[in-house]
């Protein structure tokens, strides 16, 4: 059994989850998982393998020679593909296209699950989802499914585009928010949901600080 803890923070889109869990490892000095960039960094694995996102069987096979890992170096976040750090590739366009064609892929999804699960077997670690409470980390030492009000996450979101001075319509993110949710909770693969011993955190009047400290208290 291992000693590594984990910490598991679920819920839906807009929430604060990335914002949160990344402040908590920082302050317990744990590594936060960022499981998106896995996603892209098998991406880019298989574009160099030259495959089309199309092609799911070629996905299904090659991803299995695929090594990806989280570390920390000089602070800064490093995602380690075969090795080789790929902080610097995996942001383009081209890589963020080939990452939703093939993140839908099970067995994609399957590899990165595993590789998640062993990170989190040789290192204390933070990890943010849709499912990491129920499925990637079933056995993780805190749970937390964070969520907050439609409407408060609409507005959060509507602030930080404003704030880049990108045009919006509160109504609009609102609408897709709700689309988002019903999406996530109803997909057929690992539907978003709390599980059963998480502990609900609703961030709605709440300051990021605050949720912060509420999920360390839980530790």
């Amino acid at each position: 059994m291992s000693d590594t803890i984990a910490i598991a923070i679920d819920g839906p889109a807009g929430a604060g989850k990335s914002t949160i869990a990344k402040q908590i490892a920082a302050k317990l000095n744990y590594i936060y998982v960022d499981t998106g960039a896995m996603y892209r960094a098998m991406a880019l694995f298989l574009l160099r393998q030259k495959v089309r996102p199309e092609e799911t069987e070629k996905i299904s096979t090659l991803c299995e020679e695929a090594d990806i890992t989280i570390r920390y170096e000089n602070g800064e976040q490093v995602v380690l593909l075969n090795g080789e750090n790929v902080n610097g590739l995996i942001r383009t366009e081209e890589v963020g296209n080939m990452a939703s064609g093939s993140s839908v892929n099970p067995k994609v999804r399957e590899k990165l699950v595993k590789l998640q699960q062993a990170l989190a077997r040789e290192e204390n670690v933070v990890m943010d989802g849709r499912d990491i409470g129920t499925c990637v980390l079933p056995d993780a030492k805190v749970k937390v499914y964070l969520t907050a009000g439609v409407s408060v996450r609409a507005r959060r979101r509507f602030d930080e585009l404003t704030a880049r001075g990108e045009p919006c319509s509160l109504s609009e993110i609102e609408a897709d928010i709700r689309e988002r949710d019903h999406k996530d909770m109803t997909r057929e693969i690992s539907p978003l949901r709390q599980a059963e011993d998480a502990v609900l955190i609703d961030t709605s009047d709440m300051t990021i600080d605050q949720a912060v400290d509420a999920v360390i208290d839980l530790c």
